[in-house]
């Protein structure tokens, strides 16, 4: 099976999507009541901006945009460099989420206007339950895509460069778009920070012992 994976990426891909809106949709009917409500001082001095919405969406197109893009245009090793720790965050997340259902209380009582970013936020607030929220998948998806940028050689060519700025300025609009539309406590957001440094550096290291074994033979 698992080279089976390795070698029908888009198949491994789709796998794991239907495993995790599996996981991610039983959780949202079984998990009605969290544990712990996040909460801490610094998200009541953050104001609700509804304008958030824009980068908030974002996350749902840079996610898939930037696997097929390293699996078209990189080497194959960039992809799974990606792929591996991305997956195994937010199979991480999803076990937090059952051992400690978490949930948030910081949503506006209503959010007004008619305009297209106030319809927006409703239509999510009436989709996604503020349940399940510490680590945030949001941020942890985020950070682990914009280390890819970083990490990837091909983004070092003059016709690619600019893609690194950019993902930064993505990634930090998404994480503060999080907060600023009350999806997610603040210290959700360090988690989601924490869990994708941890596994960034569980992978290098995974990579330099696996060289190094190489070397010995």
């Amino acid at each position: 099976m698992r080279n089976w994976f390795s070698r029908h990426p888009v198949s491994f891909m789709a796998f794991y999507l239907l495993f995790y809106l599996s996981a991610f949709h039983w959780l949202e009917v079984h998990i009605a009541v969290p544990d712990v409500l996040v909460h801490c001082h610094l998200d009541d001095l953050i104001p609700f901006c509804k304008y958030a919405i824009v980068p908030y969406f974002a996350w749902f197109l840079w996610i898939p945009f930037t696997l097929f893009y390293l699996l078209w245009k990189a080497p194959r090793a960039d992809f799974w460099r990606l792929c591996l720790p991305l997956f195994a965050g937010m199979t991480i997340a999803l076990a937090c989420y059952v051992i400690l259902p978490t949930g948030l209380d910081l949503r506006p009582y209503r959010v007004y206007g008619s305009d297209i970013f106030a319809q927006a936020v409703r239509m999510l607030y009436a989709t996604d339950t503020p349940l399940n929220v510490c680590p945030s998948i949001h941020v942890f998806n985020s950070v682990t895509l914009m280390m890819a940028y970083y990490r990837s050689r091909i983004f070092e060519t003059p016709g690619r460069r600019w893609m690194r700025p950019a993902s930064v300025v993505l990634c930090v609009s998404i994480i503060a778009s999080t907060v600023l539309l009350k999806q997610h406590s603040c210290i959700d957001v360090l988690l989601g920070i924490l869990l994708a440094m941890v596994l960034d550096t569980a992978m290098t290291a995974l990579e330099r012992s696996d060289a190094r074994a190489l070397q010995r033979l």
